[in-house]
């Protein structure tokens, strides 16, 4: 049985990637991302192909991929800025990267998540998807598309039948990741990645990690405000980039 990862060359994806080497079930993981793979984490199970989602068609590099048993998508990419300063190229880019892709991709492999054999599926959402996110609104409303279809198609799973699920992740900022333009840094997301996986063979819905801690009383105020929620929220982002 083989595994996917797309978008796995960095951040919680290369983590993803290195912590289904330890499975002894895997035989191959595949990986897909428009950035090349570092060859300091090559190994002879991993089948890298590059591609970037834009690209329409990807449903050509999957067909190539056998035996796909876990599916984890994690590409996705947003930039903080006032909504006047998006282009529309940049607008269609990120809906097809966030959302239309993932999507498609799981399309791709639907019969097999209907079927009664285990399927396990995780896909990187963002907790800005879930809340009023002023200064990231394209990334936040291709995430919330994002998490609305997983919650539709995991009721569509289950009242056909199937036990398979999609886990839909939602965090906030991941320390480790190059989202921000910081560096890469593995050991910081491998037990998230542990947890991911985890939480995907478990069969479970909706991960949003630190929710006790954080984003409980987070989406408590959101639910209580929204309008007042988005102006906090952006006079945080404004503290944060000084």
């Amino acid at each position: 049985m083989n595994a996917l990862v797309v978008g796995g060359s960095s951040g919680i994806g290369l983590s993803i990637v290195l912590e289904l080497l330890h499975k002894k079930d895997v035989e191959q993981v595949y990986v897909v991302d428009k950035n090349p793979f570092l060859e300091e984490y090559a190994n002879a199970r991993i089948r890298f192909v590059q591609f970037d989602l834009t690209q329409t068609n990807v449903a050509e590099v999957l067909s190539a991929m056998k035996d796909v048993r876990w599916l984890y998508i994690t590409a996705g990419f947003g930039h903080l800025r006032y909504f006047q300063e998006y282009s529309d190229k940049y607008i269609r880019d990120s809906f097809f990267v966030n959302s239309i892709a993932p999507i498609c991709i799981i399309r791709h492999f639907y019969e097999q998540m209907l079927s009664q054999k285990q399927f396990y599926c995780g896909v990187m959402v963002s907790i800005a998807g879930r809340l009023n996110s002023p200064m990231f609104s394209i990334y936040s409303a291709t995430k919330a598309a994002l998490s609305k279809f997983i919650e539709a198609v995991n009721v569509e799973l289950e009242v056909q039948g199937s036990a398979n699920k999609i886990l839909e992740v939602s965090p906030g900022v991941i320390d480790g990741t190059g989202f921000y333009g910081k560096s890469n840094e593995p050991g910081k997301t491998s037990e998230l990645a542990k947890e991911i996986i985890s939480r995907t063979e478990n069969r479970e819905m909706l991960y949003i990690p630190k929710y006790e801690e954080v984003f409980k009383d987070v989406i408590r105020r959101y639910n209580e405000d929204a309008h007042k929620f988005g102006i906090e929220s952006y006079a945080y982002k404004q503290q944060r980039k000084k």
